[in-house]
């Protein structure tokens, strides 16, 4: 018996603003995130899910790693009751240990969601390195490996038949850089039409925002308000906190609004897609209801545009192989591919 039921204060959809993909589907402006770090558990983050729903979203931001899909799923069952299956726009993620098996991968994830289909579903990362759930930022892998371009294209063609065999109807990417990028888009027969990653006030990452834009490709941003709750792992003592950005508080306060508001009305009038997460009903209703009233000036607009401090967060160290020299071979800074 279905329990899940809109909610009195649910956003009106005809105002929540929506994008056009490159191959003409389209999907919401804002989604909701269900990673949840390592401090909800896969119930706290399902009921999240029918929460957020019933005040109005339809995107979902899923991942196998997450491992959680199951128990979306069950809400996901619910949820179809009241809401058609083509209002909703659930992706996920092939994870690193599957790149040779991403087909059945997928089969999984759609098992597990109680879906037929995906809208949208990424690499999570471009290359096969593993870890263990739950590990230390310390711990490496044996068997991790740079970027291999060959080896990601025969991920991608898996990819690609996903779509031909109406599996997915999007493919796209997670964690990729410029290099990596022109790379895909020079040899993929289907292109890829989002790219996930890193995107908050304090790392704007303009250079691949442009580059992604200026090719068709839009990008999804995670930690839209800089991912106070992400694991332990993650943080280091010289990261900044968006919210506590003087620009950011100035504007929250004109608004009356509270800090993380402003930076994901920045994230949806500057163009790309944000995804933020809460198990708090107030805070994930108000990450929706706020893209739909009040927009933030240009002078703000512009002021914001000022405070990139270039703070990546989520810095990918446990993803390192043997001879890298840290975390930065990772993410292609000076414009080449590390090898090993």
């Amino acid at each position: 018996m279905s329990t899940f039921k809109l909610s009195e204060n649910a956003v009106d959809q005809a105002v929540i603003p929506t994008k056009t993909l490159s191959n003409g589907y389209k999907m919401p402006a804002i989604g909701m995130g269900t990673f949840g770090s390592d401090r909800f558990t896969s119930d706290d983050i399902a009921n999240a899910v029918k929460g957020a729903a019933a005040v109005g979203f339809r995107f979902f931001d899923c991942a196998s790693v997450y491992e959680n899909e199951a128990q979306i799923g069950e809400i996901l069952k619910d949820i179809q009751t009241v809401i058609p299956r083509e209002e909703l726009f659930v992706d996920s993620k092939v994870w690193n240990d599957q790149h040779d098996n991403v087909i059945e991968s997928c089969k999984k994830t759609l098992k597990d969601l109680q879906l037929d289909y995906l809208d949208l579903y990424l690499t999570h990362w471009p290359f096969p390195n593993y870890h263990a759930p739950g590990c230390d930022g310390d711990s490496r892998s044996p068997d991790a490996v740079p970027y291999i371009h060959e080896n990601f294209m025969k991920t991608w063609e898996q990819m690609e038949q996903l779509v031909e065999m109406g599996l997915v109807r999007s493919i796209g990417t997670s964690n990729m850089t410029v290099a990596k990028m022109e790379l895909l888009l020079r040899d993929a027969k289907i292109k890829p039409v989002v790219n996930e990653m890193e995107c908050h006030p304090h790392f704007q990452q303009e250079e691949l925002y442009q580059f992604l834009m200026e090719n068709g490709v839009l990008p999804i941003g995670f930690c839209p308000i800089g991912s106070p709750t992400r694991p332990d792992r993650d943080k280091t003592e010289n990261d900044t906190v968006d919210i506590e950005d003087p620009v950011i508080v100035a504007a929250a306060k004109r608004l009356g609004v509270h800090p993380a508001v402003v930076c994901i009305k920045w994230a949806v009038q500057r163009g790309h897609v944000p995804i933020p997460f809460s198990v708090h009903e107030v805070e994930y209703t108000s990450n929706l209801k706020c893209i739909t009233e009040n927009p933030l000036t240009d002078e703000e607009m512009t002021a914001i545009s000022k405070i990139d401090r270039d703070c990546r967060l989520i810095k990918g160290q446990v993803f390192l192989w043997e001879s890298a020299k840290g975390w930065e071979d990772l993410w292609d800074l000076d414009g080449t591919i590390a090898k090993a």
